[in-house]
Order: structure tokens, then C-alpha cells, then sequence
């Protein structure tokens, strides 16, 4: 094999550079192990099946691609030996890679990992989105506040292959045509291969000169410039429109023409696809698809039927802003030909249950697009245990009633070949010397470590392969940022995108509250170093404040001589999967403070728990699952549970939350106060610290008072529990063994059992 691979390399390079391999620069040597790579996953045929699923999403946070494909191709060991002969490394090639930019926070992550999970498991599904050129953004520091660019990540050798086929998109005033790219995704443990369909314009716009402004009526040239264009305006949430219809029209086109090239016809559609609907943003494939079906000859009862028993939703969150809503007048202007059969949906909806709750279409003409998925998809799920019985008694009560076997609960997970042996091959290596390689397929078996939880030796090595993932983290952080951390602090961190509810604003209590400790003269048992990466949503003015705190925060502290040697606050600028690949091996505790009931589930918990993590968290989301796998001693919670929150919010019996009643607690107050203290006012800027004070003490619509005086005692008591540091590896050690239930292939099985039915 290494042979043949030699030759490969060789040939490739020779054609390419005309250079041997070994006279090849990092540079060349990634084109041509992309090259390589590519046409072995080429060679690979689809996976067969009687049904195949097309996974919609409007995100898809791949994260580099090269040493997940020569994981998945089964010959990343023999090109990294191949390039140690040649003197090359392999590390400094994967560096040249950039990261494609399809994808923002956990709902691109998960796609991405249920992408490899579905090809590992040889079963027949496609990813399809849209080919963003400038992604989120790049996050930049400016005067310790976000500021946003283009994060241009195309270039002229990349993974996408091109298709071949486009397919007109009919919008209110034009047609354009969806030029179809394609990302093979190789299977692990198999000779197979799926894709991952990405739509583009036929004429991509430039990138804005200045920040991320640019002209969002330009659909023709700016559609797929950038994922979440700002809907701060009208434009804005109408380009949204645009780009979900043109994703799902396209989307839609390709799997009927995929389905004839199969032998089947569109009355076959149910029995052939399932389409999963990943979040709200593909909701109008419903319609779109009912409406191609009826254009070749189908009754719209037959055509809804079809739709009905191929479609299945996946739902996201708890909160109702983020159920997607849209004035009908939008999709009139964009997709006009949409309007009656929603009309027509909603009056067959009506129909079943008159019940306004339930209505696709409310008294405002606003279609709601979580509404149109449970009615006429075959299948609703949360996506962990907490999060499915809140849809169920609460959030989507109405629709459960309606529809309970429909409803179903779907846990997330991660794929465990990049978040484990990729990302963190010294933990791997020590997994295999005391159990065995067969982990990798049975992630169950991680439970097999659990026979070493007295085990001393096995104990310090964990900590040894710990100590060495933070000292390469630092490395990391140094180059990118020049910012020196002290391998040996305590790694508390925090890396999700920035949302009040996720909470990183307690966080920022906590820092506050540890610094005023330091300079009143009680230093921790041990060094602390707190660790953020977060974007925040370039409309969403109050994350980006809590952002201007933390960065304020971290100046403020690491020009202190007093309290920098003990406490450290550290924001990773532009945090994405490369820097989630070096921070999560070597994080010590993982941050999971939402507010309880409003996390879905979470998946960076489960990557920083598979990585020797100890989570610090809320009974929220997976969180409840993380405890119950663990146990209490393995585990930090804190907070008030989902039942009591629900409560305050809906003020049964005169309890609603108010924000000033825990503000002018003697513990909670000092902490709030700072952020109008001279220190953080001579570094800051007053207006934002102002808004955020504000905000925090009158209305804290996410709760950080309720919990912050728990949370605080909490992190404490788990920092001061680091110092044993072998009682602290066994946390370490049953955490990795209990991750395996949070393997994406467990989830993907599930889906598979339950919805999909693909083989």
C-alpha cells in the first residue's frame, strides 16, 4: 500500500510541480495529497439501498478536510510515515488547508458529523446546502470590541467537484439557475462514499470592500455570499428567503432527477427518499416538492401524501424566537408560486384541528415554518432526552397532542474519529494500549477503561497526555494571538457561539468575582485560566457587548501583576474547528451554564467530555444525560431545573423572574457594579458596558442572577477538587469511558431504525 501510495504521490506531483515529493514545499504537498485523496474517494461507488436519505441544512461546519479523509480512505498512518521517509510533515501540510466556511456554531457541527457518521455506516444519504463564499464571517478584535470580514476560503484547488448539472430556480422577478458542486465523504471502515450537494449562482459576487456590507438585492450575484446574511432590515430577511427557496427548489429538482435516474417515478418518492429537514431554514421543501410532483401529473392529495410519509423535521431549539416565521408577503415576492399550496396546506390543517396554536398560516398572514414540518413530515424529534419531553408538554404541546407518534427523540452525538482519535491522537493511543482498537466501531466499549479508575499508573498518563494537549494548545495561542498561558492553570472553558442564554455572561460574573477575590488577597489553590470562543451574530447587539466585556476583562487582567500569575481570561479570535481541534483535548473543565430548558442538547459538551473534560453545567439539554452516564461525583451542576425556570417565566402564582429583586443580593451586586468600575470604563467603552449593566440588572432575560451565586460556589468547589490531581484523573478517565454513548454512529443508527428506514 505505501508503495502504491508513493507512486500515486509521485505521479501527481511530478504532473503538477514537476518535482519529486520530497523537493515539494507544504504548500504543494497539500494540492497534491488533496488531488490524491479526492480521487480515491472518487473511485468509491454510493452506497445501495431500496431508500436514501437527503439530509437538508443550511449549515454544514465541515472543518478541514484532509486528515478526516485519509482517516476515513483507512491511509493516514502510511502517508504520514510516507512524508517522515521524505522529511516532510504531515501536520505542516494539514496547515495549508483552509477551513471551508459553510457552517456558524452546533447545528453545522452536528450535520457534519451526522455526514460521516451515515457514510461510515454504508448507508445511502447526501448532505445538500448552499456553497457560501464568505461564510459567517471572520470575527476580528478591534478596540477590544467583534469586528466582522469576509472569511473567504475558496480557492482554486479545493474538495469541491464540480457536478455537472444545474436546475432553474423560478423566483417572483427572475430565474436563476443552481449550479450543483459536490464534497465526496468517504466512509470509514468501508469501500463507499456519499456526497454533500452544494447549490451556488452561476456569477458569485465579490467580497464587500469594507466589513461584510454589500448589496442584498443583488440576489443574482450575492445569494450565496454569506450564511445568515444580517436580517437587521427587510433586505436581509428577505435575502434569507431567497437563499432557503433556492436551496430547497434545487435540492428538490435534483432528488427527482436522481429518483427517475434510479428507475422510479414520482409516485415511488415515499417508498425511494426520506428528507430530512435539519431546523427550520429547508421548511419549504414541503411545499416546493408538492408542487413539482403535482407539475408531473399527480393529484395535489397524491402529492401531499407523498411528501407527508417522505419528510421528517428536526427540531433545534426551545426558544420561540428562533422557530422561523415568514410575512407570506415574503414568499409572494420571492417564490410566488408557493403561495396557494401554503394557503391550501394551512386550510387542509385547519381541517384536522381548527385550533389556532396549530395553524401554518396566523391571523397576521405569517407562515410558520415549524407548524407546515409537523403537519405534513412523518416524523418530529428533539434532540436529547430533556429537550423532546419540553417539545412535548410544553413548547409543542398542541402538535403532540395532535401528532404523538410523531414525536420521537433523537440525542445528538459526535463523530468520535475526528473528536477523539483526529483531534487528540495521545489520548488514542493510550486508549489502544490498555483496551484495544475496537472502540473505534463500538464506541460501547470505551467502558472497558473504567477496569483502570484505581489504576495509578494508567491515571498518570492520563494526566501526562492532558499536560501535553494544553502545552500545544499554548503553542497555538501564542502564534495566533501572542498570548502565553501557563500550561499547569486550570483550563475552564467556554466555547459556543455567543446567545444570552448560553450564558457567558455568568461566566464573565465568575471572572469578576475571582478577580476582586485576588486583589482582595486570597489566591486559588491553583492557577486559572478561562477560555472563550465565540462569535456573535452581527445584528445581536447585547452578545456583542458581553464580548466587549470579556476582551475588557482579559486586558484588564493580564496587566495586573497581582492577579495574571493566578487568573487568566483569554478569547480565541475567530474561534472555528481548527481551534475546537487543539482547545478541546486540553481543556480541563467544560462550561455547560445555559439556562435550564433552554439548550437543546448541546454537542461540545460531548467533544470536551470524549477529551478528559469534567463538565461544570446546568440539568440542561444532554447535560442530564452527561450525569446520569457519569454519576454525581463525575459531574458539576448547579442551578435551577427546567420546571422552576418554566415557572418564573410564566409567572404562575406572581413568581415571575425579576432581574433586580437577585441584583441587590450583597453577593451578586459588587459583581454587576464592575462593569461601571473605573478599571473596566479607563479600557472599555462606557456606552456598551453601560447597555450591558442595564440589561443585566433590570430585565436578564436568560437568568444569569438566578444561578450566578451557586454557579460561583460550584466552579470553586470543582477548582479546589483539581488539586487531587489522580481523584481528579479518575473524573477524567469515567467521563471518556461514558462518551461513547455520544457517538454520532449511535445517533445515525437510531435515525436509521426509527425515520429512515434506508436499508
Amino acid at each position: 500500500m505505501t508503495m502504491d501510495l508513493r507512486e500515486h504521490l509521485e505521479q501527481i506531483t511530478h504532473e503538477r510541480f514537476g518535482l519529486a515529493p520530497d523537493r515539494c514545499g507544504s504548500r504543494q504537498l497539500y494540492e497534491a495529497l488533496l488531488t490524491l485523496t479526492s480521487r480515491l474517494a472518487a473511485e468509491r461507488p454510493a452506497p445501495a439501498g431500496g431508500r436514501k436519505l437527503y439530509y437538508f441544512s443550511a449549515e454544514f461546519l465541515m472543518g478541514k478536510l484532509l486528515d478526516n479523509n485519509l482517516l476515513a480512505l483507512g491511509i493516514r498512518e502510511q502517508v504520514r510515515d510516507l512524508l517522515s521517509e521524505m522529511g516532510q510533515d504531515l501536520n505542516a501540510v494539514e496547515d495549508q488547508e483552509p477551513e471551508p466556511s459553510l457552517g456558524n456554531g452546533g447545528l453545522g457541527r452536528l450535520a457534519a458529523c451526522f455526514l460521516d457518521s451515515i457514510a461510515a455506516l454504508g448507508l445511502p444519504g447526501d448532505g445538500v446546502g448552499l456553497n457560501y463564499h464568505y461564510g459567517l464571517f471572520h470575527q476580528k478584535f478591534v478596540d477590544n470590541k467583534q469586528a466582522e470580514l469576509p472569511d473567504p476560503w475558496l480557492e482554486k484547488e479545493s474538495w469541491l467537484i464540480p457536478a455537472g448539472k444545474t436546475f432553474p430556480v423560478s423566483f417572483g422577478e427572475r430565474e436563476l439557475k443552481a449550479v450543483l458542486w459536490d464534497v465526496a465523504i468517504p466512509g470509514a471502515y468501508n469501500d463507499k462514499a456519499n456526497r454533500l450537494h452544494l447549490f451556488d449562482v452561476e456569477e458569485p459576487g465579490d467580497a464587500p470592500e469594507k466589513g461584510i456590507d454589500f448589496d442584498k438585492t443583488d440576489i443574482a450575484h450575492h445569494l450565496t455570499s454569506f450564511l445568515y446574511p444580517d436580517d437587521g432590515d427587510e433586505e436581509g430577511r428577505l435575502l434569507r428567503v431567497y437563499q432557503q427557496y433556492f436551496m430547497v427548489s434545487a435540492g428538490a429538482q435534483l432528488i427527482l432527477q436522481e429518483l427517475e435516474e434510479r428507475g422510479y417515478g414520482p409516485r415511488e418518492l415515499a417508498d425511494r427518499v426520506i428528507m430530512q429537514i435539519n431546523d427550520t431554514h429547508p421548511s419549504m421543501v414541503i411545499p416546493e416538492m408538492i408542487r413539482l410532483l403535482t407539475a408531473r401529473g399527480l393529484t395535489m392529495d397524491e402529492a401531499v401524501e407523498q411528501v407527508r410519509r417522505a419528510c421528517a423535521y428536526t427540531n433545534h431549539t426551545i426558544l420561540a424566537e428562533a422557530l422561523e416565521k415568514w410575512p407570506l408577503a415574503f414568499i409572494e415576492k420571492v417564490a410566488p408560486q408557493l403561495v396557494p399550496i401554503i394557503r391550501e396546506l394551512d386550510k387542509r390543517a385547519r381541517k384536522v384541528c381548527p385550533d389556532p396554536q396549530v395553524a401554518i398560516l396566523d391571523e397576521k398572514n405569517v407562515v410558520h415554518m415549524a407548524h407546515m414540518d409537523i403537519h405534513y413530515g412523518c416524523s418530529v424529534n428533539g434532540v436529547a432526552a430533556l429537550h423532546t419531553e419540553i417539545l412535548k408538554k410544553a413548547e409543542l404541546k398542541p402538535f403532540y397532542e395532535l401528532y404523538p407518534e410523531k414525536f420521537n427523540n433523537k440525542t445528538n452525538g459526535v463523530t468520535l474519529r475526528r473528536w477523539l482519535e483526529a483531534c487528540n491522537p495521545a489520548l488514542t493511543e493510550l486508549i489502544d494500549k490498555h483496551i484495544g482498537p475496537g472502540w473505534r466501531q463500538e464506541p460501547g466499549k470505551l467502558e472497558d477503561l473504567l477496569a483502570y479508575s484505581n489504576d495509578g499508573e494508567v491515571l498518570k498518563e492520563l494526566l501526562v497526555v492532558k499536560r501535553s494537549a494544553k502545552e500545544r494548545f499554548c503553542g497555538m495561542l501564542e502564534e495566533a494571538q501572542g498570548i502565553r498561558l501557563n500550561p499547569d492553570s486550570i483550563f475552564d472553558v467556554q466555547i459556543k457561539r455567543l446567545h444570552e442564554y448560553k450564558r457567558q455572561q455568568m461566566n464573565a460574573l465568575y471572572v469578576i468575582a475571582k478577580y476582586l477575590d485576588i486583589k482582595a488577597g486570597n489566591t486559588p489553590e491553583s492557577p486559572v485560566t478561562v477560555i472563550f470562543g465565540a462569535k456573535a451574530a452581527p445584528a445581536y447587539v447585547m452578545a456583542k457587548h458581553i464580548i466587549h466585556l470579556i476582551l475588557c476583562l482579559q486586558k484588564l487582567i493580564e496587566s495586573d501583576p497581582e492577579v495574571s500569575p493566578w487568573l487568566r481570561v483569554v478569547m480565541l479570535e475567530n474561534y472555528n474547528v481548527t481551534w475546537a481541534e487543539r482547545l478541546i483535548p486540553a481543556a480541563d473543565v467544560s462550561e455547560q451554564i445555559s439556562l435550564a430548558s433552554k439548550e437543546a442538547s448541546g454537542t461540545g459538551n460531548m467533544k470536551l467530555m470524549a477529551n478528559g473534560a469534567v463538565t461544570l453545567g446546568t440539568l440542561d439539554g444532554a447535560n442530564v444525560e452527561i450525569a446520569q452516564l457519569v454519576g454525581p461525583e463525575n459531574i458539576f451542576t448547579f442551578g435551577k431545573h427546567s420546571g422552576r425556570v418554566i415557572h418564573l417565566y410564566d409567572d404562575k402564582g406572581g413568581e415571575r423572574y425579576r432581574a433586580l429583586d437577585y441584583y441587590h443580593s450583597p453577593g451578586v451586586e459588587p459583581l454587576v457594579d464592575f462593569l461601571l468600575s473605573p478599571e473596566l470604563l479607563s479600557i472599555g467603552d462606557p456606552m456598551s458596558l453601560t447597555a450591558l449593566w442595564r440589561d443585566m440588572k433590570g430585565k436578564d432575560w436568560f437568568m444569569a442572577l438566578l444561578d450566578v451565586e451557586e454557579y460561583i460556589a460550584v466552579k470553586d468547589q470543582a477548582f479546589r477538587q483539581y488539586a487531587g490531581r489522580e481523584a481528579w484523573a479518575r473524573k477524567m478517565l469515567v467521563n471518556i469511558a461514558k462518551a461513547g454513548y455520544f457517538s454520532s454512529d449511535r445517533t445515525i443508527e437510531q435515525y436509521n431504525e426509527d425515520v429512515w428506514h434506508l436499508s
